[in-house]
């Protein structure tokens, strides 16, 4: 890890010392949606961003703020904003950098409401996508238009698993002067750390892996620090998509979850009734290779393929 600490330390510690007030070691949850200031002077050097502090929950939270710079320090990003779904965050990434009149070139391997918010939401405000099919490179650069102003992807992808070259879809972003933002839900930053290889920002749904229990929705975005400044003034002030502090908490359990998946991949690829198995810890994988070389295991989403269709699967 960059700042010298093991994935596990930080997935227990980032984001939470000790209360200064209480020494509570536990990270409390603040319920409260105002916080009070000792005087005119301060609240009004606090809400012109002169000096730190809390005032309203839309606008920040010391619980939220506990998982923002926890994810932040997973994804070894310079700051992390947290949302309320996946989606929030999502959509926020994408409009933190589209406007109007904008051109953004996608992945069409999506999260099928990622894909929607791309190809419905996004015309309606003036944006076009164009949406690359393969997994090639070179086809993503032949997509890029004048006005492009994102390149967007997901790997391993929503549902299909399709795998991506972070790293080259970095370097033809850096190369064109276009930021890269990735869907890193799938894999987790236990698994990859696309920000390290060189994208520009990471979003998550955290009602997956993040949360770990299937009890809490919420999504991040990670990135440099002028980004997120630029969400929390123009998207989450103006949009609410900020997160409960009572989701506002975090838990990885990775390796059982990789090993599982494995197994199970395995025994599904060998089954008579499985046409094909989506998962790139298969050597048969398209994406196996490049999967090899930037994640560290393959993850726990499977999907797999019925022989006979939707009415042998029934």
């Amino acid at each position: 890890m960059k700042n010298g600490h093991q994935f596990a330390t930080l997935a227990v510690h980032a984001g939470e010392p000790p209360c200064r007030v209480t020494g509570a070691l536990d990270t409390p949850i603040y319920q409260s949606t105002t916080f009070v200031s000792a005087s005119a002077d301060e609240m009004a050097a606090v809400y012109g961003e002169e000096k730190f502090g809390y005032m309203y929950t839309r606008y920040g939270n010391p619980t939220i703020r506990a998982l923002e710079e926890k994810v932040q320090k997973l994804e070894g990003g310079e700051a992390a904003l947290a949302f309320s779904s996946g989606m929030a965050a999502i959509s926020s990434a994408i409009l933190g950098y589209v406007k109007a009149g904008d051109h953004v070139v996608a992945s069409r391997s999506l999260y099928g409401a990622a894909y929607n918010f791309l190809n419905r939401k996004l015309p309606r405000m003036g944006a076009s996508t164009t949406f690359v099919e393969s997994t090639r490179v070179e086809d993503f650069e032949k997509a890029i238009q004048p006005n492009t102003r994102m390149i967007y992807f997901e790997t391993p992808s929503n549902p299909v698993l399709a795998i991506l070259d972070i790293a080259a879809l970095a370097a033809l972003g850096r190369s064109r002067g276009i930021p890269t933002v990735i869907d890193n839900t799938f894999a987790s930053p236990a698994l990859q750390q696309p920000l390290c290889l060189g994208v520009t920002v990471a979003v998550h749904s955290a009602t997956k892996y993040l949360c770990g229990h299937g009890d809490a929705m919420g999504g991040a975005v990670i990135g440099p620090k002028p980004v997120i400044d630029e969400l929390v003034h123009e998207v989450i002030r103006d949009f609410g998509g900020v997160i409960s502090p009572f989701n506002a908490t975090l838990h990885l359990r990775m390796p059982a979850h990789c090993s599982n998946a494995q197994q199970i991949a395995e025994f599904l690829d060998q089954h008579p009734k499985v046409e094909r198995v989506n998962y790139p810890g298969l050597p048969k994988h398209p994406g196996h290779e490049i999967a090899a070389k930037q994640m560290k295991a393959f993850g726990a989403m499977i999907s797999f393929e019925v022989k006979g269709g939707y009415e042998s699967g029934k």
